[in-house]
């Protein structure tokens, strides 16, 4: 099978709109999160967020452009464009037939159902909906705009698995290199869910932090004084190639897409496996296909929500996986970004491959009262980033229906 190489990444997240922005934030533990803007949450149980910040469409985007595309595929356009160019990857330099997009979503364009929603209930009287409105919300439309502005023909569609949809698409995009039926592909998730009816379901389910006084106090995962997650927004995308693709153009080889892993609870329709036995099997399955033994890995990002039974159950299965590791260090980057729900994987497999890139471990902030049901208190990364060396990363997701997702990323070498 051939070997699955990134050439280059794209970003836009609540801490940075570029990669090197936001990895620069995410070492320095700079949270997100702040009081919501896009909407009035005076009435809300929780009123803040982890929006994208500073971002415009017009400096993207002209005005009609615009009419036909929702905030999640602006952001995957842009993630998708940089990554592109970060890999020097153009259509002169590739066969279009071997080039596709598999991305991700949570929810699509969630954003344009609420605005259509609100004003048809203004003008019931006189219906009028926008032209583009049903493209707009569906969840495939990301990835088949994408593959429209760069002439990208082969294998395109959307990995749809809740909250670990990003690392469904990256499992997929590296399986169709693997097996030749690509060369190329922009594999990557975006999510803009910070809506009122997305705002007010998860209070209803009691998911969100309530921690109005203090939002950047808010995430918290693995401690004791945790009261839900704080919901995000953006994406990330990755330019993957075959390694021969990449060395026939003379591409700058970031890191190596080694292996992953899929596995479902079958268990409840929100909650995890409270032994997280779904995610052990996953992680398992992952090193297994990496042809890695557990004592290889450097760095796990945990998926940990901070929420009480998820981070619980996923750090249960980390320490059946890898009990006699004494070097693996786990950090939870939700803490500073917060929850970007679909997205969630791909600035955390980001993180993964700038943590291989600089040898360094971005932290677990508001860590104060570890949870006593955490298996390993002396493997978390708390309070600030640390220094050390990182050959292979484990990415974690996991999503709403049982869906549990690992990717592992390891040192490119010949």
């Amino acid at each position: 099978m051939n070997r699955v190489v990134i050439t280059g990444m794209g970003a836009i997240t609540p801490i940075g709109n570029d990669v090197e922005s936001f990895w620069q934030n995410l070492l320095a533990g700079q949270s997100g999160a702040a009081p919501i803007t896009k909407f009035d949450s005076t009435n809300f149980r929780t009123n803040f967020a982890c929006e994208v910040k500073g971002y415009s469409p017009l400096d993207h985007f002209d005005r009609k452009d615009l009419r036909k595309y929702d905030l999640y595929t602006q952001y995957a356009l842009v993630t998708a464009r940089q990554a592109l160019s970060d890999a020097n990857l153009n259509p002169e330099n590739i066969n279009l037939e071997k080039a596709g997009v598999i991305w991700g979503t949570g929810n699509g364009g969630i954003t344009t159902l609420q605005t259509g929603i609100e004003e048809y209930a203004l003008n019931k009287n006189l219906p009028r909906f926008n032209p583009y409105f049903m493209p707009m919300i569906l969840s495939n439309m990301a990835s088949g705009i994408v593959a429209m502005e760069h002439g990208f023909k082969g294998i395109t569609y959307t990995a749809v698995s809740a909250c670990a949809s990003a690392n469904s698409a990256f499992m997929d995009a590296l399986n169709y290199i693997r097996l030749g039926k690509a060369d190329v592909m922009i594999a990557g998730s975006s999510d803009a869910p910070i809506v009122d009816n997305v705002v007010g379901g998860f209070n209803a389910m009691r998911a969100l932090s309530r921690r109005n006084d203090d939002p950047t106090k808010a995430s918290r995962p693995f401690d004791t004084d945790r009261d839900g997650f704080v919901l995000g927004e953006g994406g990330g995308a990755f330019a993957f190639e075959s390694l021969e693709h990449a060395q026939k153009r003379g591409a700058n080889i970031l890191a190596e897409v080694a292996g992953a892993g899929m596995a479902s609870d079958a268990y409840h329709l929100t909650s995890t496996h409270p032994e997280g036995e779904g995610a052990a099997r996953a992680m398992k399955q992952a090193l297994e296909d990496a042809n890695m033994e557990a004592t290889e890995l450097d760095y796990i990002n945990a998926h940990a929500t901070s929420t009480s039974q998820g981070d619980i159950s996923e750090s249960k299965g980390i320490a059946t996986v890898f009990e006699g590791n004494e070097k693996v260090k786990v950090s939870a980057t939700k803490s500073i970004t917060g929850h970007l729900l679909g997205a969630a994987g791909a600035i955390e497999a980001i993180a993964c491959v700038k943590a291989i890139e600089d040898n360094k471990i971005p932290p677990t902030i508001n860590l104060e009262n570890l949870d006593p049901e955490v298996p390993y208190a002396d493997k978390i990364v708390f309070h600030n980033s640390i220094e050390q060396e990182v050959n292979v990363a484990m990415n974690n997701n996991f999503g709403f229906g049982g869906h549990n997702a690992v990717v592992i990323f390891k040192a490119f070498d010949n």
